[in-house]
């Protein structure tokens, strides 16, 4: 079977072109012992990946030049060497940005597609799900009452992390996005109380009028003007969590800090960044509160999907760009 697999060629600076990638046609590989072969269904792009393009050391290795990269993928074992994963079985696993992976059984977790969409667990089921549940609960410390800011809120983690609020008990939560479009979306599917186009003006104007008595929490997806904004507006104990930095991963020179810094003595405020990984045990509590709300429709979720193996990196520029409302895949 012919295998269709994207590699990256040469390491991008600044934003990646197509020349720093290739797809790239293969023999489709044999499962060996303890391995399963999936013919993957989704793919997901993600931001986090744009760090592991760079030679940069950073909390995962990065991709190496002339091989398949990874990324999540959701599909159907067609080939089991394993105990317990069966042909016709469904899993999550990482051989992402490939048409045909083998997977150790052991990195390979079943899922149900009459329980949820396969695509859903690529998103809200899946590691953004749990990047929002473990950033805003965990490291934010989020508690009932509090007023609550989201950057990139209408992104696969950002809207999940609004929504979260409002069903804990948040007093207020405000979002910005990229767009009047994605600011409507806030208010008018997933509840936010305030949203607004930081492209309309200065973030920490529109944030100080969307939030007039300040924030309690702010759980950052965007970083720059946003991050100093948040602090700006911070009450005192208030807690921000660092999830991503996405307007600064294409910089090719180190981006200016926050300026205001010193207001996080005056607020007794705390900044802290976080990885998802670091945060599995929450994974089945998760699932366990998470999934009936997203059976109910009490938890939304939105997602653009680009159809081909072919325009997963078009899928992955437009991420970047802002293309997408809500999690980003591509459908094989």
């Amino acid at each position: 079977m012919i295998n269709r697999e994207w590699h990256l060629l040469s390491r991008p600076v600044g934003l990646p072109k197509p020349e720093n990638f290739a797809l790239v046609e293969t023999e489709a590989p044999q499962p060996r012992e303890n391995q399963v072969l999936v013919r993957n269904t989704y793919l997901s792009v993600d931001p986090y990946m744009r760090g592991r393009m760079s030679a940069a050391k950073s909390y995962v290795d990065p991709y190496e030049l002339g091989k398949p990269m990874e990324g999540g993928a959701v599909g159907e074992v067609v080939a089991s060497n394993a105990e317990g994963i069966a042909v016709g079985d469904h899993v999550l696993h990482s051989g992402g940005w490939r048409e045909y992976a083998a997977v150790d059984a052991q990195r390979a977790v079943k899922v149900d597609p009459e329980a949820a969409p396969l695509s859903a667990y690529l998103g809200v089921l899946g590691m953004p799900g749990l990047t929002a549940y473990a950033g805003l609960l965990r490291v934010a410390s989020f508690k009932a009452g509090d007023i609550v800011f989201v950057s990139g809120a209408a992104g696969a983690v950002g809207s999940l992390v609004g929504q979260l609020a409002k069903l804990k008990g948040a007093s207020r939560v405000i979002g910005s996005a990229g767009s009047d479009e994605k600011a409507r979306l806030l208010l008018e599917e997933y509840g936010f109380d305030a949203a607004f186009n930081y492209k309309n003006g200065p973030v920490s104007e529109q944030l100080r009028a969307a939030a007039p008595d300040g924030i309690d929490v702010y759980f950052d997806n965007v970083g720059g003007d946003h991050l100093e904004a948040a602090i700006g507006s911070l009450r005192q104990g208030g807690r921000i969590a660092v999830c991503g930095m996405i307007s600064v991963y294409n910089n090719t020179e180190p981006a200016p800090g926050p300026r205001n810094l010193i207001r996080l003595i005056q607020t007794r405020g705390r900044i802290e960044g976080f990885i998802v990984g670091d945060h599995r045990d929450l994974q089945p509590q998760f699932v366990h509160e998470v999934g009936p709300w997203v059976r109910e429709g009490r938890l939304k979720y939105r997602e653009t999907v680009v159809e081909g193996i072919e325009n997963t990196l078009e899928a992955f520029l437009g991420l970047l760009r802002g293309d997408n409302i809500g999690k980003m895949v591509v459908k094989l």
